[in-house]
């Protein structure tokens, strides 16, 4: 990676200063990017939006080596910031007094390199709660009240067993979306699946194996769609009653109702198998390459203040990593109507609360996931059975160095 050149629009004598803002999924920014713009003479944003991190991931290193191309702004999904602090000559530092305390804890922390320098403005965090089709569940007779729901599913077992009663209810339909990402809601209570504490890769390790077993084995019982997540059957399988429930943090709200427009039924259960879990959470980056660094910095803090995470949370459920956006009545007192007004606030505060793991993630904790959902999905699609596809997952890591 190299950090020079830049993107970045710079103003003429009597205009504004252009600064990108390249994003993926919902962020919850279209509103606060209106309000800055009417705000401001000065600087204008433009948000660069594309559908998944992997879009975002992949244009991202092409252009860190390329040193010239990326946005002013780019977000990072959670999971990569490892690799990208281990690269962090490549982005300004955004360290500011001012700012002190402004996250939480470990989110600051996460977003930190060896040398202190601050990389990364924390967005959001990703406690997960379980959304589920109220409408469904009544189709194979089980309870549609959310506290009902949440007291049949406080373990995996529980979880699954449930799943197996309701598709022989109602076999033309899975219950949950996906293998791959519910696989990913249980490697979020596994210590250290990929890596040691030292970076020393581990991929064959129990508590890892444990969850590929666990899914791949789930296939066959008809518990997932088969689809990979985020891909275009996934995106709708929404609309034609394609799955019962998923793991859901909370920038997942948003993405459920954009993908459901229209459907009723769903519903947010304050639970999550096995206690809790922390699902992503980005940060905003400013590359070094940018032209308009300063106002870039500005920026990003303005979008990842209290008050902006609180109006995003609003928009698209992106719970705040801020201490004085948890502590809003906006965060608190929220509700959701799609969800069947779900207190959707007091939801994913307990959820959050529920945490009491955090997977180590080392600089290659982005690549081997990607590589192990790839190994799930050959199981879905047929390609390969579950031991094969394990061995190739295997020699998939070794080959990343």
């Amino acid at each position: 990676m190299t950090a020079c050149g830049g993107d970045g629009e710079a103003s003429d004598a009597d205009g504004p200063v252009t600064i990108s803002v390249a994003t993926f999924n919902e962020f919850g920014y279209e509103e606060l990017i209106e309000e800055f713009n009417a705000s401001r003479d000065d600087i204008q944003i433009e948000q660069v939006k594309v559908g998944t991190w992997d879009d975002a991931k992949a244009n991202l290193y092409t252009k860190l080596a390329a040193g010239s191309g990326l946005s002013d702004i780019e977000a990072i999904e959670g999971d990569a910031m490892p690799a990208i602090l281990a690269e962090s000559d490549a982005f300004a530092d955004l360290t500011d007094p001012e700012l002190d305390g402004r996250w939480l804890d470990w989110k600051a922390e996460a977003g930190t390199d060896a040398d202190g320098r601050l990389i990364g403005y924390g967005t959001d965090i990703g406690p997960e709660g379980i959304c589920y089709r109220a409408d469904l569940f009544e189709k194979a007779g089980l309870p549609t009240d959310r506290a009902e729901v949440a007291g049949l599913m406080g373990t995996w077992d529980d979880y699954f067993a449930l799943g197996e009663d309701f598709v022989a209810k109602v076999p033309d339909t899975a219950w949950y979306d996906s293998s791959g990402g519910v696989a990913q809601a249980m490697l979020n209570q596994v210590e250290n699946p990929f890596e040691t504490d030292d970076n020393t890769v581990a991929v064959d390790n129990a508590d890892l194996k444990a969850v590929y077993d666990t899914v791949t084995g789930n296939v066959e019982k008809g518990l997932s769609t088969r689809l990979a997540q985020w891909g275009d059957d996934w995106v709708a399988s929404f609309q034609n009653d394609g799955f019962a429930t998923m793991a859901c943090p909370g920038w997942m709200l948003g993405v459920v109702e954009g993908n459901a427009e229209g459907v009723q039924g769903w519903d947010f259960a304050d639970v999550f198998p096995g206690g809790g879990g922390n699902w992503g959470g980005s940060f905003l980056t400013v590359p070094a390459q940018g032209e308009n660094i300063e106002e870039a910095t500005e920026v990003a803090a303005w979008l990842t203040a209290p008050e902006q995470q609180a109006k995003a949370f609003a928009a698209k459920g992106t719970f705040p990593s801020q201490v004085e956006a948890l502590d809003s009545p906006e965060v608190n007192e929220a509700s959701n109507a799609f969800f069947n007004d779900a207190p959707v606030g007091e939801i994913l505060a307990n959820r959050a609360e529920a945490v009491t793991v955090q997977p180590y993630k080392g600089p290659k904790y982005s690549d081997i996931l990607q590589a192990f959902q790839a190994a799930l999905l050959r199981v879905d699609d047929g390609s390969q059975s579950p031991d094969e596809s394990w061995d190739q997952f295997l020699t998939d890591v070794e080959a990343l160095g």
